[in-house]
């Protein structure tokens, strides 16, 4: 039921326990639904409070691994956590594919990370601009004052960039904080350093600094995997041609660029998800990234080599951290990254690249062979016959037939359920 009123003083005071009582009151919840909100899975109650606001629950997704990647010549276990039927499948049969010499080659360049001070009502901006440069080892050093661990550690404050942005206000004077974060993800620690040096800026300046925040448009902080796939595993070079085909059709169309990126990130977000990193940012960033020339493109490339076989590159920004975040608070996180067995972040990133590109194949093979769908139903069956009311082990009956008879439908589902309800063999 919809509720009265929202308004709620002292919310964010009540334990976990009050706010689900509280909100079972207001609209409505079943005790199974409370008991439902109460399985917190391997996230104890406690951390969940500590993580965010007004928690009264927490919410599983299915946590999988995904089999046969081998990246630079090293094999490992994907851990993926996604809730769409087919993504953890394709990406372990894309990897089938992939496994020759050294596998998928990744690299990841050094994890700079940018914050950006902003300030307007600055006279002269490229004259008071350059005197900040002129005064860059001193702004540098401000900024490395804030987190000395992580300067003994050889990361820190590298650089100072500036800009003048027109807006449709006037100019802005736009000064870039380039930092070497290491294994982390690093927005607190550019977040911080940007507030420490704004006050510095100003006063060179005369301006007044409206916006000191990291970008996610993590340009400096990329990753560049690729892989060549033999034309005799594809099926010939008739596949490789179709392959190619829809590359460059992504690549020139925006609407369709938009899906395939959106397979790419696929594979990159259950990873994150799975690993405990900030994916919204990360979206952000891939989605700038493509659009960074004026018009929306792909993150990837598939072409055809002299040879016949299909070879595939993407290029995008990878901001993940191993320390700090999620990625240490979450027991589950934490289990992910010793399933993975990474030891950088650097590390952590590559492999990401290469879930990403292999994802991205999965999809474009299926395309340019049997179509997407086909494969996807078949594995959305099982969710159709949940979604009908099916029993997990009625589920698996009905999605059988599901897939052998043609169209995975609802109402083919609940038909099947009904039928195998009143004791009616089920056939295809």
């Amino acid at each position: 039921m919809p509720v009265e009123n929202s308004r709620i003083p002292g919310f964010y005071k009540m334990s976990v326990e009050e706010r689900l009582e509280k909100v079972r009151e207001l609209v409505g919840l079943s005790e199974e639904e409370v008991e439902l909100l109460r399985r917190w899975g391997g996230l104890d109650p406690r951390i969940a409070d500590t993580m965010i606001e007004n928690v009264i629950g927490s919410m599983p997704y299915p946590f999988a691994v995904a089999t046969n990647f081998r990246i630079n010549g090293r094999d490992y276990l994907v851990p993926m956590v996604i809730e769409e039927s087919s993504v953890v499948a394709a990406a372990s049969n894309a990897a089938r594919f992939m496994r020759e010499g050294d596998g998928i080659r990744s690299f990841a360049t050094e994890p700079l990370m940018v914050s950006q001070i902003h300030l307007v009502g600055v006279d002269e901006p490229y004259v008071r601009g350059y005197r900040v440069l002129e005064r860059k080892r001193e702004v540098l050093e401000l900024a490395n004052s804030v987190d000395k661990i992580l300067v003994q550690l050889g990361g820190g404050a590298r650089d100072l960039e500036m800009r003048v942005i027109e807006t449709e206000r006037g100019k802005v004077l736009t000064f870039h904080l380039i930092v070497d974060v290491r294994d982390a993800m690093g927005a607190n620690a550019v977040n911080s350093m940007a507030e420490r040096v704004a006050p510095l800026l100003e006063e060179i300046t005369g301006g007044r600094a409206v916006l000191r925040i990291i970008t996610n448009l993590a340009d400096r902080r990329l990753v560049r995997s690729n892989v060549e796939v033999s034309k005799d595993a594809l099926g010939g070079e008739e596949v490789v041609d179709l392959v190619a085909e829809t590359s460059a059709i992504a690549a020139a169309d925006p609407y369709r660029a938009a899906t395939h990126n959106k397979g790419i990130m696929n594979g990159v977000i259950a990873v994150a998800l799975a690993t405990g990193q900030d994916h919204r940012a990360l979206e952000a960033g891939a989605h700038a990234y493509a659009a960074r020339g004026g018009q929306y493109t792909t993150l990837s490339r598939w072409y055809k080599t002299r040879d016949g076989n299909l070879a595939g590159t993407l290029e995008m920004p990878m901001a993940v951290g191993i320390i700090g975040g999620a990625t240490k608070v979450h027991p589950i996180a934490r289990i992910a990254l010793k399933i993975l067995g990474v030891k950088t972040a650097k590390e952590l990133a590559e492999v990401m690249g290469a879930v990403g590109l292999a994802q991205n194949f999965a999809a474009l093979r299926a395309l340019a062979t049997e179509g997407i769908q086909r494969g996807h139903m078949k594995l959305h069956a099982k969710n159709l016959a949940i979604m009908a009311g099916a029993s997990p082990e009625e589920a698996v009956k009905i999605a059988e037939v599901l897939a052998k008879e043609g169209p995975v439908t609802f109402d083919r589902a609940k038909e099947l359920l009904e039928k195998l309800r009143r004791g009616e063999p089920l056939r295809a």
